[in-house]
């Protein structure tokens, strides 16, 4: 277990991306996978209100009401760290303290919980001061809603001056970004944000740590891959991306272990991450991405290169 940087929350190595939860994985499979997942000692789970609103027929929420109905009938929740998030949902938008208020009751109700542990501001929403927004969370932590907020998809500028407007007016401050990372898109976090969460001395929880799949190694020269992200890894399939993929091959061989599981001991090699987040449709894929491995500097190196 880990500590995430300035709080009391000691998580798994890997974040389990609750995004596939009632979109590619429906109920069954989604228990599946979360049984698997504490079986093998996860505590960490991240979803959102706005998962899977994009599915057809889908309003947003289902992902919530499924982790929701699993920790209820394992009787769980208080061995957890459950993360979700506000502003993206369409009948929920924004970082209004009124909508702020209304979303977060809504997700406590469909998690079937009376807190959420990591609460993020999904995405920045720069029509509201973000005087309100934090005062709102400030509110809400004092009511024991909340233990903990962080900032989604923020710019460098925008969080250092949410994490200042938090020090100069005593408001509950972000303690860590969730933001795109990994072996394929290394910017904006190394250019921009790595050195605003290294003042602050907070830290990153990647997203797609596995570049939406292509770094599981399923994707190769000539082979057709069935999967709802398949023309998402579009522009990774080119010449420096199966360069990557070799790499990964050659260092998993090394460490007998998974592609997948290499793709996300880089990401902790990096001292400004905590957890990387990575999702399962299945529980063999769950068990590729919670291999925990930890790489030589020379095997870091490596991933480095062939990466920029």
């Amino acid at each position: 277990m880990i500590t995430i940087t300035q709080t009391q929350l000691r998580v798994y190595p890997l974040c389990l991306g609750g995004n596939v939860f009632g979109w590619s994985a429906n109920e069954s499979e989604s228990f599946e996978v979360l049984d698997a997942y504490v079986a093998g000692g996860g505590n960490f789970i991240d979803t959102a209100d706005v998962y899977s609103e994009w599915a057809q027929g889908h309003v947003g929420g289902e992902s919530e009401t499924i982790i929701g109905k699993w920790m209820k009938s394992r009787g769980n929740r208080h061995g957890l760290v459950i993360a979700t998030k506000v502003s993206m949902l369409s009948t929920r938008p924004g970082l209004s303290a009124s909508n702020i208020k209304g979303a977060l009751e809504d997700s406590l109700r469909r998690l079937q919980t009376d807190h959420i542990d990591l609460y993020y501001s999904h995405t920045d929403d720069p029509n509201t001061p973000l005087e309100e927004t934090l005062g709102a969370y400030t509110e809400e932590i004092k009511a024991g809603k909340i233990h903990h907020i962080a900032a989604s998809q923020y710019t460098a500028p925008r969080l250092r001056l949410a994490l200042e407007t938090s020090q100069q007016n005593g408001f509950a401050k972000y303690v860590a970004l969730q933001d795109e990372y990994n072996l394929m898109e290394r910017s904006p976090f190394e250019t921009e944000q790595r050195s605003v969460l290294e003042e602050f001395g907070i830290s990153l929880l990647p997203f797609f740590g596995l570049a939406r799949g292509f770094l599981t190694g399923k994707y190769r020269p000539g082979i057709t891959v069935d999967s709802v992200r398949a023309e998402d890894v579009q522009n990774y399939q080119n010449v420096k991306g199966y360069k990557v993929i070799e790499t990964l091959d050659e260092i998993a061989k090394e460490n007998s272990t998974s592609i997948a599981a290499v793709a996300l001991g880089w990401l902790r090699a990096n001292p400004a991450v905590s957890a990387p987040l990575a999702s399962a449709r299945s529980v063999a894929q769950l068990k590729e991405i919670m291999q925990v491995v930890t790489l030589t500097p020379q095997q870091v190196a490596l991933l480095n290169s062939v990466s920029q």
